[in-house]
């Protein structure tokens, strides 16, 4: 029996940084919450927050003993994304890759659809 394809896919690199940082913060019940609101530069603009509960309705993704949560508004801007964790010149953070963007700014916070 095969998994459902889920909307959005949550890299290995983006669940062990929020692992490392929930360890830090020493409350194992923190979850990190990916949404989506109006504004930025481009329109929309991705956010990122730690979050104790699950709303009714929230979508939950499990990977290397954390859960990424998103709203159901959220999802529909993120279906085939990707959460990710990068560290370069720009520094370190947590972004998504979206193929529903029509265009993006320069820092990759806000986008079009």
């Amino acid at each position: 029996m095969s998994t459902p394809e889920l909307p959005i896919k949550f890299s290995d690199a983006a669940a062990s940084k929020v692992h490392a940082l929930i360890t830090e913060e020493e409350n194992p019940n923190l979850k990190l919450r990916v949404y989506v609101t109006g504004g930025g530069c481009s329109g929309f603009q991705y956010g990122f927050t730690f979050d104790e509960k699950v709303n009714e309705g929230d979508m939950t993704i499990e990977k290397k003993g954390v859960t990424m949560v998103v709203d159901p508004m959220s999802i529909q801007y993120l279906v085939d994304g990707e959460v990710d964790y990068v560290e370069g010149l720009e520094g370190s953070r947590f972004l998504v890759s979206n193929p529903n963007a029509s265009s993006t700014c320069g820092c990759g916070s806000s986008f079009t659809i």
